[in-house]
C-alpha cells in the first residue's frame, strides 16, 4: 500500500505572502502537499479537513508567542494541544529569551531606525483610518524592558504638547505622554515549561544557542 502523501497545512493572516511563500515551497518539495490558508489564528486554530486526518506537528517559530498577554498564549497554546485538533503529535516553538535589559532594548531600538520607523508607522495607519492628524515628527520611538512583567514594551512619546484632532473630536498630549503600542514577552526556559505543562504538553525538552538569548523547545501532546 502506498503511503498518504504527506500534508503541510501552512498558516498566515498576510494572504498574498502565504501565496507567495507556499507556491515556492511546493515547488521545492514536490512531494508534499501543501496547502495554504489565510487566517487570524490568534482568534482560533481551525485545519482543514484535507490534513485532519494525518499525524502533523505544529511548527511556531519566530518568537511571535511573545506578542500574545501570558494568558492569550496559554489559550493559544492549550488550542494547539486540544485533542480536537486530531493526530497531532506535538509543537515545535522558538522563543526569545529574558536577556540583560541593554541588549533587549537595543534590539528594539536598533541604530538604523527600523523598528522606530515600524513603530511610527502606526499613526500613519490611524491617520488613514481614523482621519487624524498625527504627525509623526512630533512623537519619538520608546522601548524599554519592563522586568517585573517580563516584555518589552513599545512606545510613542509627545516631543512637546501636541493636539491630535479627527472629524467631531480631539486629544490633548502632553510633552513625555506616552501611547502604549506593542507588548513583546521574553521567557525564561522555566517559564516557558511550565507554560507548555499549563497547556497540557508533556515530554518537554529544549535547545539554546551559546548565548542563552533563544531557545526552541519540543512539546509531545
Amino acid at each position: 500500500m502506498k503511503p498518504p502523501t504527506p500534508t503541510w497545512p501552512a498558516r498566515d493572516i498576510s494572504v498574498d505572502f502565504l501565496t507567495d511563500a507556499a507556491a515556492q515551497l511546493q515547488q521545492q518539495f514536490p512531494a508534499l502537499d501543501i496547502v495554504g490558508v489565510g487566517m487570524d489564528f490568534s482568534a482560533g486554530l481551525s485545519l482543514p479537513d484535507a490534513v485532519q486526518a494525518h499525524d502533523r506537528v505544529f511548527f511556531y517559530p519566530g518568537s511571535s508567542l511573545g506578542n500574545f498577554q501570558p494568558q492569550e498564549a496559554l489559550a493559544f497554546l492549550r488550542h494547539i494541544a486540544d485533542p480536537a485538533q486530531g493526530r497531532a503529535r506535538g509543537l515545535l516553538l522558538g522563543i526569545d529569551l529574558v536577556k540583560d535589559s541593554a541588549t533587549l532594548e537595543a534590539a528594539y531600538d536598533d541604530a538604523l531606525g527600523v523598528t522606530a520607523a515600524f513603530n511610527k508607522n502606526l499613526l500613519h495607519n490611524v491617520n488613514a483610518l481614523l482621519g487624524t492628524d498625527f504627525e509623526l515628527c512630533q512623537w519619538r520611538h520608546v522601548a524599554l524592558f519592563n522586568r517585573t512583567e517580563s516584555r518589552i514594551e513599545m512606545h510613542l512619546e509627545a516631543l512637546h504638547d501636541v493636539t491630535v484632532r479627527w472629524p467631531g473630536q480631539a486629544r490633548r498630549f502632553l510633552a513625555g505622554e506616552r501611547i502604549h503600542t506593542e507588548n513583546s514577552y521574553k521567557y525564561t526556559p522555566a517559564s516557558m515549561s511550565a507554560l507548555l505543562k499549563d497547556a497540557g504538553f508533556s515530554q518537554i525538552r529544549h535547545w539554546s544557542d551559546p548565548k542563552g538569548w533563544f531557545a526552541v523547545f519540543w512539546a509531545a501532546v
